[in-house]
C-alpha cells in the first residue's frame, strides 16, 4: 500500500509523478502495477520533464518523452511558485546550513512541490528525503513508492 499524506477526499485525484518514477520505471519497469492501477488523471510538470530531456541520451529516451508530452497535460510553475521557491529554499539554508550547490540541486523539486500544492495534485516520487523536508517547509499532497 502507498504511503500517503492525501486528506482530501476527492472524485478524482490529480497525480504528479516525479522524474524519479519515470526513470525508474523506464528502466526497471518495476512500477508497471502501481502505474496501471492507479486512480486519478495523470498531469506532467514541466520541471520534471525539463529534468528528463536533461538525461536524454537515447532517441528511445526522447520518444519516451514525447509520447508523454502527447498524451497528458502539462502543468507549469507560476511566476508566484517561483517567487516562492526562493523564499523556501532561502529558510532552508538558513535553518539547515546547506551549501549553495545543495540549495541548487533542490531547486527544481521545490518547484516541482509548489506547482503540485497549486494544482492541489498528488506528487508520486521515491525521492523520499528530498520532498519530506520540502514538505516540512510548505505542504503538499505526496505519495512515496
Amino acid at each position: 500500500m502507498p504511503e500517503s499524506t492525501s486528506s482530501k477526499a476527492s472524485l478524482t485525484r490529480v497525480l504528479v509523478f516525479d522524474s524519479s518514477i519515470w526513470i525508474d520505471q523506464w528502466r526497471s519497469g518495476r512500477h508497471s502495477a502501481r502505474i496501471g492501477s492507479i486512480s486519478g488523471v495523470v498531469r506532467l510538470s514541466s520541471v520534471v520533464q525539463a529534468e528528463l530531456w536533461r538525461g536524454v541520451i537515447k532517441k528511445t529516451e526522447s520518444n519516451l518523452i514525447h509520447t508523454l508530452e502527447r498524451n497528458y497535460p502539462i502543468l507549469t510553475p507560476t511566476q508566484k511558485n517561483w517567487l516562492e521557491s526562493g523564499q523556501v529554499l532561502s529558510k532552508i539554508r538558513t535553518d539547515l546550513g546547506f551549501a549553495p550547490e545543495k540549495v541548487r540541486d533542490l531547486h527544481f523539486d521545490v518547484l516541482i512541490a509548489l506547482t503540485v500544492r497549486a494544482h492541489g495534485a498528488t506528487l508520486i516520487t521515491s525521492n523520499r528525503t528530498d520532498f519530506e523536508l520540502i514538505r516540512s517547509y510548505r505542504e503538499f499532497d505526496l505519495e512515496i513508492w
